[in-house]
């Protein structure tokens, strides 16, 4: 089963789409089998991470705005704005697609782990993530 997940996101920052995702998953009718995701653009990205303390994207999201900063003079590409150079190379350096083994009906997730969406430019838009249940 193929699906899209559409939403719109508001600036920079980890979006959770395990809900969105377990939808999916509940309508495609597998009980044991793979979910892989795959988002549509070059400017954010997708991963598993914590999902109990906000502080733990906080972080991350500091740390990887510390690694690649806005405005550097090296950039070329910047047409767009400043942070666009930025979230090319943070969608280089994280993960654009996902599998996550389907057990019982369910995402196979640990207890503290979600599925999250890393925005990251800063102006708001729509963002598209292509899900594919097999089992």
């Amino acid at each position: 089963m193929n699906a899209n997940i559409n939403l719109s996101v508001d600036c920079q920052g980890l979006y959770e789409i395990t809900h969105k995702v377990q939808g999916v998953v509940a309508k495609s009718g597998v009980n044991e089998g793979l979910v892989t995701l795959f988002i549509q653009h070059t400017s954010a990205s997708l991963l598993v991470q914590e999902n109990a303390d906000p502080s733990a994207r906080h972080d991350l999201e500091n740390w990887l705005n510390r690694l690649v900063p806005e405005g550097d003079a090296l950039y070329t590409h910047t047409a767009e704005g400043p942070d666009d150079m930025p979230a090319h190379i943070k969608a280089a350096l994280t993960a654009v697609s996902l599998s996550i083994p389907i057990v019982s009906g369910k995402l196979a997730l640990g207890t503290w782990q979600g599925v999250f969406l890393w925005e990251h430019r800063h102006s708001p838009g729509p963002r598209q993530v292509v899900v594919n249940v097999v089992t």
